[in-house]
């Protein structure tokens, strides 16, 4: 049994079980043996095997992340910034992203890029929403995060011939398939020697499964006691999709087959019955979404750079929708995604009352937490595990520090962050992932992504020179 004492913090955000909220607690110390915390407050009185001096430290629980793509989306840097389908409601999902999609030997270097730089923006937990890769779990194993494993899996795969219809074609049987191999993996991963990853059961799209598919897979995370996690609202195009198909939006037509719950999360639930770009006969769906207890899983970074945003957090938040968050794209920064969700909300609302830091740190916290259905994570208490993060209080641009999260989610960002400890663990110090080559990962995506930019017009449906598609900042000149 080994113990460890991270010692007279300046302050630590500890969680009072009485008021089921997060509170500053200065002058405080954390303790905890073999990964799992047994000490948070004053006057620790028994031994430690380490002591971590923590003056001049904030210590705060690690930061969960619901909903992110790490084998694909850091190979879209430089690519996909600036540029949204016109015809499909400037969306990127259909005519741009399949092109430039990471190939097998980039997909390991896309997957540490991304993972080190979560860890380095005080991520701990993270969900994987990826289709399944050779070697997935020993990779995701080797981050030293706590994850999620989340195989994607569908009926059908969309595409364009033209810039301004998206087709489905369709084969429910690989679909079956690949549900099968994907409940295998989730079993795989939660026998897996580091034990600290564990499962989710992910139709990848409501566009993209057939409904048999949908109904199945939820079934078999009920059984399993899984989240269940789909896309769903994300795009205009899909929403007109599912209304012509069902006669329902896509959150209605979820809630009509039952599969709305409190172990259902929504990956970015923006289009409701209600929202500006599509208005709908109804006005229910986030009443839906609060009854059943879903949880939905906000990126805004991805929709913004697109100028599309949800009509927002704070109402859905108010409304009684646990909120958590995620980093669907690139960077992989959660403290920034966290600023982001600010920002937005409140020029969608037109109020700087619409949402507080309060409800920031809650949905990257235990928002995170419940939708994954775990109580050991998100907060620091007796009994959770030791999944903490270490944040430089005395950095100049922590300072002043009359409110401290504030001041890390507002100004100092993941530049304050000076270590990270996952199940006690430390994996990053002083700014670097002890636990991954990052800085070799990003080099080989570097020269990974050339091979991708010259095989995209193969892809491309009009064969365009990826210049055209995205053309550079400046010209280069010769």
């Amino acid at each position: 049994m080994t113990t460890t004492l991270v010692q007279d913090a300046d302050l630590v955000i500890a969680w009072d079980e009485a008021a089921g909220q997060h509170v500053y607690m200065p002058d405080a110390s954390v303790a905890s043996e073999d990964g799992r915390i047994t000490f948070v407050g004053r006057g620790y009185e028994g031994t430690a095997d380490q002591v971590i001096d923590a003056r001049g430290m904030m210590v705060m629980p690690g930061l969960v992340n619901i909903h992110c793509h790490p084998s694909s989306e850091p190979m879209n840097k430089g690519l996909i910034d600036e540029i949204g389908s016109p015809g499909l409601y400037n969306s990127s999902l259909y005519e741009y992203m399949p092109i430039f999609r990471a190939d097998a030997e980039a997909v390991p270097s896309c997957v540490r890029v991304a993972l080190s730089e979560l860890l380095l923006s005080g991520v701990t937990t993270v969900a994987d929403l990826s289709m399944a890769h050779p070697g997935w779990l020993d990779l995701l194993a080797e981050s030293g995060m706590r994850v999620c494993v989340a195989p994607m899996f569908r009926s059908a795969r969309w595409f364009t011939k033209n810039g301004h219809v998206v087709e489905y074609e369709w084969d429910e049987a690989a679909g079956e398939k690949a549900m099968a191999e994907a409940l295998s993996l989730v079993e795989r991963a939660e026998q897996h020697e580091s034990g600290r990853l564990f499962g989710m059961v992910v139709p990848a799209q409501i566009d993209t499964c057939s409904e048999t598919l949908l109904r199945e897979s939820a079934e078999e995370a009920r059984k399993r006691g899984l989240s269940w996690q789909i896309h769903a609202a994300q795009s205009v195009v899909e929403f007109h999709e599912i209304t012509r198909r069902s006669g329902f939006t896509p959150i209605g037509w979820l809630d009509s087959m039952g599969l709305l719950s409190d172990r259902a999360i929504i990956g970015h639930g923006i289009f409701l019955d209600d929202h500006p770009s599509t208005r709908w006969h109804t006005a229910n769906d986030l009443d839906r979404l609060a009854e059943t207890g879903t949880t939905v899983a906000h990126c805004p970074t991805v929709f913004a750079r697109r100028g599309i945003t949800m009509k927002h957090f704070g109402r859905y938040r108010r409304r009684g929708v646990n909120m958590g968050i995620g980093t669907d794209t690139y960077p992989h920064n959660m403290l920034d995604e966290l600023r982001l969700v600010s920002y937005l909300a409140r020029t969608q609302a037109e109020d700087p009352r619409s949402l507080s830091s309060t409800d920031l740190f809650d949905a990257a916290t235990i928002g995170g937490a419940q939708a994954l259905g775990r109580d050991d994570i998100g907060r620091l208490a007796t009994g959770c595990r030791a999944d903490f993060v270490m944040v430089d209080v005395t950095h100049p641009m922590m300072r002043p520090a009359r409110d401290p999260m504030r001041s890390l989610i507002y100004a100092a960002g993941d530049r304050a962050i000076r270590s990270v400890h996952v199940d006690g663990q430390e994996v990053v110090r002083e700014g670097r992932v002890l636990t991954m080559d990052y800085e070799g990962a990003a080099a080989h995506l570097h020269e990974a992504q050339k091979r991708i930019v010259a095989n995209a017009p193969e892809r491309d449906w009009a064969h365009r020179p990826v210049e055209k598609i995205s053309p550079p900042t400046f010209r280069w000149a010769r």
